[in-house]
């Protein structure tokens, strides 16, 4: 094995140390179910906004988003950038605060358990069902995950693929199950402080060894619509193909999901004060918009280094960041210590998104299905064991479907985030701002969105044409018109729940 690949070994033994040493940390804070899943309610602002937005942002934004801009160019990644910039400026804003004040005041530690709350569901159907939406959509996404971990490794060093999936897995769950909401908050934390250092190595270094800016922006510039926002570069042909309004609308749909992502939700149910979420919004906006763009241009950079022989064309444009590191490797042992930083913030960015899938699917499973649902009594320290017990076989089930390493991380991304925009998003918004949602509308909300989902990815946006829309916006607007039509045709909310949208309607 070479000096440098040691090198960056050592950097991602020494993160993956780290991780487990926080979740270690956290295990003994870890007393109720309240604790292990939402950190008694006890997060900093700092940490509220950087763990929404590591968990959110995951490894498409080290892999996917570069991967679009070095395929196509600026177009389809910008106009993708611009619609969650927004969405998560809006969720933080219009969302935040009330879901904070709203499960506080009914005392709901997850999403599903917040809705059978909200609407005095005693049977707990629509936390089952929620939960179901839930796991169906987090397993793939978790799988994804683990797949992209797998690469990782299996690109670098040769090491088998399954092997180097199985013990990434490992570390994930092992912190997870450890220290639980608390351990995930502060391992995103760090992780997104080594992302953000990733980018910004990349950018600059790839730079330098494209030849400066000004041969970055000229081989931008010579290629047909690369720069543009409304054509997208096509590689097979060197021409510019045109990109219409109605597809930047379904771009920027991608905003939508931030409505109804149970994951950034819970974060928000989290914060120790609801008025500090201001400055967390503050700080998740700025970072979500410089570490997009930074993502951007890792993908123009990337491709000027390939125009200028400094690494080969790309088959996988989403392995860009991993091409450029191994580059970085080769200047000396400093140098591959720090390619061993940036490979970590890949593993970072996939680790902060799937330990909180992994505890989202697992509050599911565990509280709002098996206790909830079917009523089984527990203990708080059986609860806690079979929240952890969850999270292992939810992880099996994960790591089964990730043994195949050809999946698109963007897809695959692409496809759960509109599941839970098109299922979640416009009933959570109903929920938290019209006071006329009823049960039944939430649950017809919810199937309508999901189901809405599926039938336009496999059967609607495949005939083309102006049908080939994100399925997140038209499964989005399904469920915002059942939700309110079935509320309005069915029995109003009582008096008492009209009492408790009042409280949480008041600012404080």
């Amino acid at each position: 094995m070479s000096t440098a690949n040691i090198c960056i070994i050592l950097a991602i033994v020494a993160y993956l140390v780290v991780v487990l040493l926080i979740g270690f940390l956290f295990s003994k804070n870890n007393t109720n179910t309240e604790d292990f899943y939402l950190g008694g309610r006890k997060m900093g602002p700092i940490v509220t906004a950087m763990s929404a937005e590591a968990s959110d942002m995951s490894s498409w934004l080290l892999m996917g988003l570069p991967g679009v801009a070095y395929l196509s160019g600026v177009c389809d990644a910008a106009w993708t950038a611009i619609g969650l910039a927004i969405g998560t400026w809006l969720n933080w804003l219009l969302v935040s605060r009330r879901l904070r004040r709203y499960s506080h005041n009914v005392k709901a530690i997850t999403v599903p358990d917040f809705l059978a709350k909200r609407f005095h569901d005693e049977r707990k159907i629509i936390s089952a069902l929620a939960a179901v939406i839930i796991i169906v959509f987090f397993i793939p996404y978790t799988a994804s995950g683990f797949a992209a971990c797998g690469k990782l490794f299996h690109s670098l060093f040769g090491v088998d693929y399954m092997l180097a999936m199985i013990v990434s897995a490992l570390v994930i769950v092992s912190y997870t199950i450890m220290g639980g909401f608390s351990a995930v908050c502060i391992t995103d934390l760090v992780q997104s402080i080594v992302m953000s250092a990733a980018l910004v190595i990349v950018v600059f270094f790839g730079v330098h060894v494209a030849g400066g800016w000004d041969a970055v922006a000229q081989n931008a510039q010579s290629l047909a619509g690369y720069l543009s926002l409304n054509e997208t570069f096509d590689a097979v042909t060197n021409t510019a193909q045109p990109y219409g309004i109605v597809k930047i609308i379904s771009t920027m749909a991608w905003g939508l999901g931030y409505f109804g992502i149970p994951h950034i939700l819970v974060r928000f149910m989290a914060i120790e004060d609801e008025k500090k979420l201001v400055i967390s919004r503050r700080i998740a906006t700025i970072w979500v918009v410089i570490a997009m763009s930074v993502g951007i241009l890792v993908g123009v950079v990337g491709l000027a280094m390939s125009r200028a022989g400094a690494i080969e064309q790309l088959e996988d444009s989403e392995t860009i960041i991993m091409a450029i590191t191994g580059l970085l490797s080769k200047y000396g042992i400093i140098a591959a210590l720090v390619a061993g930083i940036i490979l970590a913030g890949i593993l970072a960015s996939t680790m902060s998104t799937s330990d909180s899938q992994l505890l989202t699917a697992a509050s599911g499973a565990s509280k709002d299905i098996l206790q909830d649902f079917f009523h089984i009594k527990m203990s708080e320290k059986t609860g806690l064991m079979v929240a952890r017990g969850t999270i292992i076989g939810i992880a099996i089930i994960s790591m089964f479907l990730a043994r195949d390493p050809e999946a698109s991380v963007f897809k695959i991304v692409s496809f759960a985030w509109a599941g839970f925009g098109g299922a979640f998003g416009a009933v959570i918004l109903c929920s938290l701002f019209w006071k006329r949602t009823n049960l039944f509308g939430a649950l017809s909300g919810m199937i309508a969105g999901g189901t809405a989902v599926f039938l336009w990815k496999f059967l609607v946006r495949p005939m083309g044409g102006v049908f080939d829309i994100y399925e997140l916006l038209p499964a989005f607007l399904v469920s915002l018109i059942v939700t309110i039509l079935f509320s309005l045709i069915t029995k109003a909310p009582s008096q008492e729940i009209l009492g408790e949208f009042k409280a949480a309607s008041q600012e404080k």
